[in-house]
């Protein structure tokens, strides 16, 4: 496939295709003119790029999780670790999201009389949420 048919059936513009062979996520075949030509699975590797990004996986990242015909090896802890990662900031996003309807709701005359959102004051200042955001989660065991 040339590079025209991969951004039109990927959705991904040419110039992008250009940066992720640069970076050395993706390979052509060949260049016949000025057009590169992709093999068949460039559509699932764009695929798993794509998936990687939407992980919060580096590009640098997802390059490691490649062989160099383009094979996908997968780095199992680098995924725990992204995984773990993503259940601490799914926590902080929770607490903030709580924190922020308490405030909206709050029955207290002002915020400066509610208990619950001085409390949440303290803990801000003395940096004590995000020591408690920060913890990290649970380590799965290794195989």
């Amino acid at each position: 496939m040339d590079i025209a048919e991969v951004a039109k059936r990927s959705g991904i513009p040419a110039s992008t295709l250009r940066y992720y062979e640069k970076k050395g996520l993706i390979r052509s075949l060949s260049q016949q003119g000025t057009r590169r030509w992709f093999g068949p699975g460039i559509l699932d590797q764009l695929a798993l790029i794509a998936l990687g990004q939407a992980a919060g996986l580096s590009l640098d990242e997802i390059r490691s999780m490649f062989s160099p015909d383009g094979e996908p090896i997968i780095d199992r802890q680098l995924l725990l670790a992204k995984a773990d990662e993503i259940d601490a900031m799914a926590r902080r996003l929770k607490a903030m999201s709580d924190g922020l309807r308490h405030a909206a709701a709050c029955p207290a005359p002002s915020h400066g009389e509610c208990p619950t959102f001085q409390r949440l004051l303290k803990a801000a200042s003395s940096g004590a949420i995000e020591r408690r955001w920060n913890k990290a989660a649970p380590r799965r065991p290794t195989r």
